[in-house]
């Protein structure tokens, strides 16, 4: 009887962890055998070769006062550009009596989208919809404007980072749900759906963005009647979000192949329909098996809104280069550019940690 109540009380004691120290760890990682530990050495050693120096140019050395070049010193980064500057970086040559209208914009934007990020909140999925169908036309009423007395701002002096949260933000929007039909497209039963989607999909994947682009920009107009025009920017975007939207649909497809054969056989069983099976089993899973291809896309998206200068837009990394060109700031690329760098490390990194914790959260009933 003894032996049984010590049996149970062994049971319900927590279990024994493991106090891991820094020594410890150091040794586990970086100083397990000899070879790890001249590896370990010779890493530092050439970290320290380039993070030093360049420590003491970015920062102890760097000049941020003043309003001209030569308030900076010499041997140190220049940072006075980016805050005279600043403005240009934010929102391109849009005039900056009407910055306010792009602020506003941004600030409806954050707001609206706090409901789509509380977990009590339900009919989520109507909401967002919502959100996709009417915001945009929000959004471009006051950054175009020309109604309610608000002077018009032609999208050609959009730039900076607002014109990259613009195409990124359309980009990213109309190519999940475009790359979700094209997905299921390719793997329709109808030969006429299934050869549309593969041909659209293999001829968009087969050229670079760049080309999209030109075409978009430079040849669309010449096949157009006379008369009849539509705005660079709009160009750029419907060809960003087509090309994202194949991409897309090659990493659902994956998603989609990877959902256990059974799972179709239960949802048919139930008598369900097939946008019932696709949206209420299907779909969910594949979504988030495939959380971080999904993501993978938005963030090289993201990034590739950096092309839209061949055609005259001015993103972040544009506008960068346009403003080193000022002669009042010529041989301050350096400076302009990793300004522009962190910039777009900022908002891909935070994409990252936040799928990070969306796939965590979705798969919290599977870890053991």
């Amino acid at each position: 009887m003894a032996v049984r109540q010590q049996t149970a009380a062994a049971r319900v004691q927590p279990p024994i962890t493991e106090r891991v120290t820094v020594l410890a760890w150091l040794k586990h990682n970086l100083f397990s055998t000899w070879y790890n530990s001249l590896l370990t050495i010779l890493v530092g050693y050439l970290l320290y070769l380039v993070l030093v120096p360049f420590f003491r140019w970015a920062v102890l050395d760097a000049t941020i006062a003043g309003d001209s070049k030569a308030a900076c010193s010499f041997g140190g980064a220049c940072w006075t550009l980016v805050k005279v500057r600043l403005g240009q970086y934010v929102y391109g040559l849009y005039p900056e009596d009407q910055r306010w209208r792009v602020n506003l914009a941004l600030v409806i934007a954050a707001l609206a989208m706090v409901p789509l990020f509380l977990e009590r909140f339900r009919h989520r999925l109507t909401y967002a919809v919502g959100l996709v169908v009417i915001y945009p036309i929000v959004g471009y009423a006051l950054f175009y404007g020309g109604w309610m007395g608000l002077p018009v701002v032609e999208t050609s002096r959009w730039g900076g980072l607002f014109l990259t949260l613009v195409i990124a933000g359309v980009g990213i929007t109309a190519s999940l749900p475009l790359g979700i039909l094209l997905a299921l497209g390719r793997r329709s039963e109808m030969p006429v759906i299934r050869s549309l989607c593969v041909a659209f999909i293999e001829l968009v994947r087969g050229v670079p963005l760049v080309t999209i682009l030109f075409m978009a920009s430079v040849m669309l107009p010449l096949f157009l009647p006379a008369g009849v025009n539509f705005d660079k920017l709009m160009r750029a975007l419907v060809g960003v979000a087509l090309f994202s939207a194949a991409y897309m649909a090659e990493v659902i497809r994956g998603g989609l192949q990877a959902i256990p054969k059974g799972q179709y056989e239960a949802a048919m069983a139930l008598g369900l329909g097939y946008w019932q099976m696709t949206g209420l089993v299907i779909l969910p899973q594949a979504l988030r098996m495939v959380i971080p291809g999904i993501v993978n896309t938005f963030i090289g998206l993201f990034k590739d809104t950096s092309l839209v200068t061949i055609i005259g837009l001015f993103d972040l990394l544009g506008m960068a280069k346009l403003i080193v060109t000022d002669p009042q700031w010529l041989g301050l690329a350096a400076e302009s550019y990793i300004f522009a760098a962190f910039g777009f490390w900022i908002f891909c990194f935070a994409m990252s940690r936040y799928s990070q914790h969306v796939e965590r959260r979705l798969s919290a009933g599977e870890r053991r």
